[in-house]
């Protein structure tokens, strides 16, 4: 329980997708101008986030990676499923799951709340692309946690962390309009200055010891 624990707040603070490895910066960037979009876009990034991560962690632990189709005859010797290595269709299926549920969220968005959907626009359906959420499932793979609770509370912790990001940025943003910026630095040159200053005072958490 520690360690997962250990890795939620972790995941949220230390190493954010946006601040610790600049993923996802095209959505985080064009859908900042205002924090009603960012909390939609925040919210829809993480439920993804945190559906599919497990989901492929369960793939990769009972499908994809070396010797793991044992499970389907477990007392078959050299030559079996357990020799299987299909770990070359990780990038595939990982990206078929995340398609799929983001045509939910898209779906259930336009459904409940056109307002939002038409607000996020191009933005909503290319959650599907977005590097976060595939750096999310290649993250669990490479760190190999031990359990489905560990890569859940890994997609948990990124996913808020990402949505902190969006939420802290937009609320900046908002609040800039009505400052006197130098005008080769309105609109994008502003919001990268501030990511860059946002992610040096998000180094600060890695004095945290976990």
């Amino acid at each position: 329980m520690e360690n997962i624990i250990s890795i939620f707040i972790k995941s949220i603070f230390i190493d954010n997708m946006v601040f610790a490895f600049f993923f996802g910066m095209c959505s985080f960037i064009a859908v900042s101008k205002s924090v009603k979009t960012a909390m939609g876009l925040g919210a829809a990034v993480t439920f993804v986030m945190v559906t599919t991560v497990p989901l492929n962690y369960l793939l990769n632990e009972y499908i994809l990676s070396p010797g793991a189709l044992g499970w389907i005859n477990p007392a078959y010797g050299v030559g079996g499923a357990q020799e299987v290595d299909l770990s070359f269709l990780s990038f595939i299926l990982f990206i078929a799951v995340i398609a799929s549920f983001v045509q939910l969220v898209e779906m259930v968005v336009e459904k409940f709340a056109p307002a939002l959907y038409n607000q996020l626009g191009i933005f909503l359906p290319l959650i599907a692309v977005n590097c976060a959420i595939m750096g999310g499932s290649l993250f669990m793979q490479e760190r190999a946690y031990a359990s489905a609770g560990e890569a859940t509370a890994f997609a948990a912790g990124s996913g808020i962390g990402w949505w902190l990001a969006i939420i802290l940025l937009a609320a900046i943003r908002e609040k800039i309009t009505y400052s006197n910026v130098p005008a080769p630095l309105k609109g994008v040159g502003i919001t990268f200055i501030l990511t860059g200053l946002m992610g040096i005072a998000f180094m600060t958490f890695m004095g945290i010891q976990l």
